[in-house]
């Protein structure tokens, strides 16, 4: 089974600043705010939607092809994604952009500020799907709005299963582009908050949404899972040697999840796996640092929920 994942490329550019702002910024004046915070370093991750989701998806053996969109910076990304064995043939590259970034600055107080630059990303791939037939699969997770809803569309018409993921493009599409692009999903994807805004937006009911989509599956970070079909499954969350980062934690439960599917196993178990490839992240600073083997991955999940049928 061949997986398409619809969604972002870009780098994360984080800096530490070895102060607190709020002993920088004066709120008498925070009408005319000029301020330079300078960071210790800079360092540069890669990240993404899909990037995520198709490294964690390269961990478990799988060559998911990325469709997005990049600049003229993306050298180093692509150079890492040809290391993995990844596709790379879904990615379009505009010279005359830079691809997404987001510039984070983290204080002593753990506050942040974020700037975020969606440069290529306001452009579609434009990859052309005809290839794509009913043994694939698609995931559509939050990257370009044109994406999210002309993929969706595609897989629609002609019979391939999609998981819609909207995620942190729940307010730009609105309700109506929602509407569109989570029609006739296989599953859609959310967490508890973000169910809360698509039910919010959209206007449907969660009964009327499981009337559009296959199932709805609601992460709960530590909590694990839920599954609606129209019936809910809990399923508990894996348990991690540490809690590091949960940040890229969500993108990891959907390659383990994809990774199930591709095997040909239940919603439950895929689930389950999503929730082992899930641990990786949350042990890990940053959502593309660790790496672990197929026999690791067996073996976590077995410590966790017994033997991988």
């Amino acid at each position: 089974m061949q997986v398409y994942i619809t969604g972002s490329l870009a780098f994360d550019r984080i800096m530490t600043f070895p102060g607190r702002f709020s002993d920088h910024i004066l709120p008498d004046k925070i009408h005319i705010m000029n301020v330079c915070f300078v960071g210790n370093g800079l360092d540069e991750k890669f990240g993404g939607t899909a990037g995520n989701i198709a490294y964690s998806m390269a961990q478990l053996g799988e060559k998911p092809v990325i469709l997005s969109q990049v600049g003229r910076d993306f050298s180093v990304y692509d150079e890492r994604l040809q290391k993995l064995g990844l596709p790379v043939e879904g990615i379009r590259t505009l010279d005359h952009e830079f691809t997404a970034g987001a510039h984070i600055t983290t204080d002593m107080a753990d506050n942040q500020i974020t700037c975020f630059n969606p440069g290529a990303m306001c452009h579609s791939c434009g990859y052309d799907m005809t290839g794509l037939n009913g043994d694939s699969i698609g995931i559509v997770s939050p990257g370009n709005v044109e994406d999210m809803v002309n993929h969706p569309k595609y897989y629609r018409e002609n019979n391939i299963r999609f998981i819609f993921d909207p995620g942190q493009q729940i307010t730009t599409l609105g309700g109506e582009k929602l509407k569109q692009a989570l029609e006739g999903a296989y599953m859609l994807i959310v967490n508890d908050y973000e169910l809360q805004m698509v039910m919010n937006d959209t206007g449907y009911s969660k009964t009327e949404l499981l009337d559009k989509v296959g199932m709805i599956v609601t992460t709960l970070g530590e909590n694990g899972c839920m599954v609606n079909n129209g019936e809910e499954m809990h399923i508990p969350a894996a348990r991690p040697v540490a809690v590091v980062d949960p940040t890229g934690a969500g993108d990891a439960f959907r390659a383990g999840l994809l990774k199930g599917l591709c095997l040909g196993k239940d919603v439950e178990t895929a689930c389950r796996m999503g929730c082992v490839s899930a641990l990786y992240s949350v042990e890990t600073r940053g959502t593309q640092e660790f790496q672990y083997t197929w026999e690791d991955f067996k073996h976590r999940y077995e410590e966790n929920y017994g033997p991988l049928a």
